[in-house]
């Protein structure tokens, strides 16, 4: 019995990993609105994996705010919520604005991105792109943990159309997107501005009109667009960040004529 488990475990894993090597669409970071644009990506009807460098996807929602495992969303986000079943209370006194547990947000999310299809592979890191005529092609991906013990492993590539750096507050597929690549992103400076600090209205906004197709092939969303794009933080309220995940699947499948 021990061999039969092993061994479906193997061939199960090899199976998805060897269908998911050429993508439409990679994504780096399992957060809030990488998880949102791969749902409604994978709605579309494009291939779209997940690379997250931690056991459990989620990003920064799990914790909610320090700690105390509520978060917030406005009235401009119900919407994401009510399409992933997520419950939510409105906040007595200021209308327009609602309390929900961030745990169910966060399983929700997860459960609704891999519902319709979008494959998450946790405990992975990207450690390069691929870059190719003049375009962001794909990923170079490794477990975590050779990455963390400082293993001397080669690592293996994932081919896709889109690359999303979903990395949150380092962007870090900008940063070697920039930095090994030697590209100019569509910025002011052609490079990473900086995250802000924070200013929960401005960081709202700007998370969203910063979700753009900064490189061909590569695009960023939530803090990781806002951290390239010189936006403020804006704290444990989310609706920006899932607005910005709704935002960029409709960018990338534009892109990719879908």
């Amino acid at each position: 019995m021990e061999n039969v488990i092993s061994a479906a475990i193997v061939r199960q894993f090899s199976e998805k990993l060897l269908s998911n090597l050429i993508v439409d669409v990679a994504i780096v970071g399992g957060g809030p609105s990488a998880l949102v644009a791969a749902k409604h990506m994978a709605d579309a009807g494009l291939k779209v994996a997940i690379f997250e460098r931690k056991l459990a996807p989620g990003g920064g929602t799990w914790g909610g705010g320090m700690l105390f495992n509520e978060v917030v969303v406005q009235e401009s986000a119900v919407h994401i919520l009510k399409e992933f079943g997520i419950r939510h209370q409105p906040i007595e006194g200021n209308p327009g604005y609602y309390t929900l547990d961030s745990v169910e947000m966060a399983s929700a999310l997860i459960y609704g991105a891999v519902h319709a299809g979008a494959k998450i592979f946790n405990a992975m890191s990207v450690e390069d792109i691929v870059f190719k005529d003049g375009k962001v092609n794909g990923l170079v991906i490794n477990w975590t943990p050779v990455e963390r013990l400082g293993m001397h492993v080669d690592p293996l590539t994932v081919i896709a159309s889109a690359v999303l750096d979903g990395t949150g507050h380092p962007s870090e597929i900008m940063h070697l997107a920039c930095e090994k690549a030697q590209i100019k992103l569509s910025t002011p400076t052609g490079g990473i501005m900086g995250e802000k600090p924070m200013w929960v209205d401005s960081g709202e906004a700007s998370t969203v009109e910063n979700t753009v197709e900064y490189f061909p092939g590569l695009f960023a969303c939530g803090m990781s667009a806002n951290n390239v794009a010189g936006g403020y933080r804006m704290g444990p309220i989310f609706g920006g960040m899932m607005l910005s995940g709704e935002k960029v699947a409709s960018l990338i499948i534009k892109s990719l004529g879908k």
